[in-house]
């Protein structure tokens, strides 16, 4: 069996906030939530075998620097749903930026930021 991909550990400025987003707009579920390193706080967020720990602390500061030119840098996170109109009608309805759409094999996608900058990619296979 390869190597699975189980988590991703993001810093972000609510970790509490961004998880009821993406509960409402995904449709995942807190698995855990708590105190973690450097007296920060961590919520993992995302389906039982798959999830985001999405972390904070008082002296996280904002990145500055585009991602897509920093070595190490988070260029976006890719979700993939059955309904792609959907998720992007509720994304604008959470006041989240929408960008780039693209139609190419294998499916459809779009691009939306968050509160926090981050990108997401949502795609639907056909």
């Amino acid at each position: 069996m390869p190597a699975m991909l189980e988590h991703t550990n993001l810093t972000v400025s609510n970790p509490d906030a961004t998880a009821a987003w993406m509960c409402d707009l995904f449709g995942w579920h807190i698995r855990w939530a708590g105190n973690a390193m450097e007296v920060g706080r961590t919520v993992h967020v995302g389906t039982d075998k798959h999830y985001l720990a999405l972390y904070t602390q008082d002296a996280a500061g904002k990145a500055t620097d585009n991602s897509y030119a920093t070595i190490g840098g988070l260029n976006h996170i890719a979700i993939v749903t059955d309904d792609l109109e959907g998720i992007e009608n509720a994304a604008r309805e959470q006041g989240f930026r929408v960008g780039q759409h693209h139609d190419y094999e294998p499916g459809r996608r779009f691009y939306f930021h968050d509160k926090d900058n981050i990108e997401f990619e949502v795609v639907q296979y056909d």
